[in-house]
């Protein structure tokens, strides 16, 4: 849950939410109705779908840990209900602790997590008129950054003008932005850049400035901005996006090299020129 919540994922805590006095089967059933998610733990303790460090054929067979537990039951009806339930719901595809990510508590939390995130992205697309059709595309590209790999990752997304490349890089940010440690969508790169040095430090001091929070960052030329985002984004995972990115100069001087990042970091640009693209790929 804590996870979840880091993510800006709400979740329902009882002890939370139910107002004292009130019947906690009753604001249970509630709060499941009202959830879109549901997530079912088995643990080894938890009769006193992922499978918590017990196997599925222990929670569908009431073998092991789960059969002890409801053997203790001294009300024989409500065990065979707690029976049928747990039958049913261990027959459900699942995540298992140790064949999913060979019991690694972490991973499988972070995955579990990542599949609610983009459960939740389907839903946020029949709200936002402007990503309707894009959903599928989102998808791919989230997919491709693997954010829970720990390397340093850069990808180009390539298209024409006015096909949708910025508001699908938005969409891509705005679903994955609350995973890094900084930040900074900057857009209209060809346009502010221009060949101007101007253009080039605003540049910089926009993505310093984003990612570590400080408005009074100063850039005193291109050559210094460069020095300082090797040195101030080697020890922060971040997110940086530069839309609409025609040139190659434009990318020395705002994204430099792998190794200016701290692993985990994702690095996105929209362009239309093939060179720049190819740059992108050059470097990963």
């Amino acid at each position: 849950m804590f996870t979840l919540s880091q993510k800006s994922i709400e979740t329902y805590k009882d002890e939370d939410i139910i107002e004292k006095g009130k019947t906690i089967d009753n604001q249970l059933i509630k709060s499941i109705e009202d959830s879109r998610f549901y997530i079912i733990v088995f643990s080894k303790n938890y009769a006193s779908s992922f499978f918590y460090d017990v196997e599925p054929t222990e929670v569908s067979k009431q073998s092991g840990a789960v059969g002890d537990a409801l053997a203790e039951h001294d009300d024989a009806e409500a065990a065979q209900k707690w029976r049928e339930a747990l039958k049913e719901a261990a027959d459900l595809v699942g995540w298992e602790l140790k064949n999913s990510t060979n019991g690694h508590e972490a991973k499988l939390i972070q995955k579990i997590v990542e599949k609610i995130s983009l459960d939740l992205l389907s839903i946020n697309f029949n709200i936002d008129e402007k990503l309707v059709g894009m959903e599928t595309c989102v998808k791919g590209v989230v997919s491709s950054l693997e954010t829970s790999v720990d390397d340093v990752r850069m990808i180009g997304i390539k298209g024409i003008g006015g096909g949708g490349k910025t508001t699908l890089a938005r969409a891509v940010f705005d679903q994955i932005s609350i995973q890094f440690e900084g930040k900074s969508f900057v857009e209209n790169v060809r346009e502010i850049s221009k060949g101007s040095l101007y253009g080039f430090k605003s540049l910089q001091k926009q993505v310093l400035s984003d990612v570590l929070n400080d408005p009074y960052i100063i850039v005193s030329s291109v050559y210094d901005g460069k020095n300082m985002m090797k040195r101030m984004l080697c020890c922060r995972k971040v997110l940086v996006v530069l839309d609409d990115v025609d040139q190659i100069d434009q990318l020395e001087a705002l994204v430099g090299q792998p190794n200016w990042y701290k692993s985990g970091s994702r690095i996105i640009i929209t362009t239309r020129d093939e060179q720049a693209a190819d740059f992108m790929l050059e470097m990963v």
